[in-house]
């Protein structure tokens, strides 16, 4: 799906004013939309009074838009990886967003900036890894979020891997992404417990007018402290002996 026009207007004054030579159809891959609709946006920029001419690519005639950002080369760097590595960029919810982020910031850099970042080498990379286990619908994130937000009650089809596929209802507390995946924390009214819900497993879910009063403050920084990645129990001591090379990994692996 494109992004809505207002938004790639946005987006392509700033991929405009960060990047040289773009034509039609570079602009039309980034914005996910056809050549025709990125023509159509060019004569909408124009008539906003907006300086676009062609010239061996897409260009603007003035730079005056945006003050630059006091960034220095290596703050914009771990800035780019830091958004670039994000595991919302891999999700259908946020990766336009994350897109016009970056565009924005690399369009307001000084001039100077710009002139070192294009004489850069890339040195350093981040692929945090994502479950690839179908892709999670926007409206799942948009319902979920808005009902943290609104203290309303959710009722979801959720498949567990013990139970199967169940109608629960839940008091939802906060999103997080941990093992691989992304899953909400909530009050399970069908369990009468605190539960983890990954958000691939949800096949349905609506917001409720029902409100619900959260039992506690949970920081999602602290909620899973003590416990195996999303796990928690009883503590169970286990001894492993190794050998060879794979004792030297384990012992340099330890933390």
């Amino acid at each position: 799906m494109g992004m809505a026009k207002y938004d790639r207007l946005l987006f392509i004054l700033n991929m405009l004013r960060s990047r040289r030579n773009l034509n039609a159809l570079d602009l039309a891959k980034e914005c996910e939309v056809t050549e025709r609709s990125i023509y159509r946006d060019i004569i909408s920029l124009s008539e906003a009074n907006i300086p676009i001419y062609y010239d061996n690519g897409y260009r603007l005639a003035t730079d005056n838009f945006l003050p630059p950002l006091n960034f220095d080369l290596e703050e914009f760097s771990a800035l780019k990886m830091a958004v670039d590595s994000s595991p919302l960029s891999k999700t259908s919810r946020y990766s336009a967003i994350i897109k016009q982020v970056a565009a924005k910031i690399e369009a307001s850099l000084s001039d100077t900036v710009k002139q070192q970042k294009r004489r850069s080498i890339k040195t350093t990379s981040i692929d945090i890894p994502i479950s690839d286990s179908g892709e999670i619908p926007d409206q799942f994130y948009i319902d979920i979020e808005n009902a943290v937000q609104n203290d309303l009650i959710l009722k979801v089809n959720y498949v567990s891997i013990t139970s199967g596929e169940t109608e629960r209802k839940i008091d939802p507390y906060f999103i997080i992404f941990k093992a691989r995946a992304f899953y909400f924390v909530g009050y399970c009214h069908l369990r009468n417990e605190l539960r983890t819900f990954r958000l691939d497993r949800l096949r349905s879910v609506e917001i409720t007018q029902e409100h619900f009063v959260r039992l506690r403050d949970i920081d999602p920084r602290d909620y899973f402290e003590g416990s195996w990645e999303l796990y928690t129990g009883d503590p169970v001591e286990v001894v492993i002996q190794l050998s060879g090379s794979a004792a030297r990994i384990a012992q340099a692996s330890e933390h």
